[in-house]
């Protein structure tokens, strides 16, 4: 597939787009600070107008402790997902999208690389991240790194997320933009699914950006 009709089919993915912020708790939300809600809003809206580059080359490590990232993926369409294993509702909802999604595409889903990066890296070790993204599939990839590599690789995406501490306690919960996005098979971005896109949905548009399938060979 070209790249312009790649283009095109994703420019109809932004007109369903909403804000993708997923604060954890309204306690969380009320917390946000006003420099914190100001960078939230600058980089979605730099995401939603395509404002500068989007993703890039990165590396970061799996959870077998390997070095991964889109350039071993090249020849695949990548649907990549930040979030932490201990979220309780935006991940898991939007990473059994994804799951769905592959499901529905059937043999053509072998071409499909899922992929969930954490923005938790201290809590989130590599057992951790096994663990968690075996309970959606076994072709999911989790990444993590250390907390500057994450956070390198999430501003690349505009993904805007931050701590927010228990009140009297170490424990912290992530607030987080919760876009799903997708790269084409030479790595390069592509556009993104708004949260709680179906896998209905989802396989709908990856289908067609498919090796052989959005251009009607297969």
């Amino acid at each position: 597939m070209t790249r312009s009709r790649a283009a095109a089919i994703l420019a109809t993915w932004a007109l369903g787009a909403s804000v993708g912020f997923a604060p954890e708790s309204g306690k969380a939300q009320a917390a946000a600070s006003a420099p914190a809600r100001a960078e939230a809003a600058r980089l979605m809206n730099e995401l939603m107008t395509g404002a500068g580059p989007i993703g890039g080359p990165f590396q970061l490590t799996d959870q077998d402790g390997r070095l991964a990232g889109p350039a071993q993926w090249r020849g695949k369409v990548v649907v990549l997902y930040f979030g932490y294993t201990t979220c309780p509702d935006a991940c898991p909802t939007d990473l059994m999208g994804i799951a769905a999604a592959i499901r529905a595409l059937g043999a053509d889903g072998d071409d499909v690389q899922p992929v969930f990066v954490t923005l938790d890296p201290l809590r989130d070790t590599p057992p951790v991240l096994a663990a968690y993204v075996r309970s959606f599939g076994p072709r999911f990839v989790a990444l993590g790194g250390t907390e500057q590599e994450i956070r390198r690789v999430a501003l690349s995406y505009k993904v805007f997320y931050e701590k927010v501490p228990r009140p009297g306690s170490d424990f912290y919960m992530i607030d987080h933009t919760s876009f799903t996005y997708v790269l084409d098979t030479e790595g390069r971005y592509a556009g993104y699914f708004p949260p709680g896109t179906s896998g209905e949905r989802i396989a709908e548009q990856l289908r067609a950006l498919l090796p052989g399938v959005g251009a009607g060979s297969r």
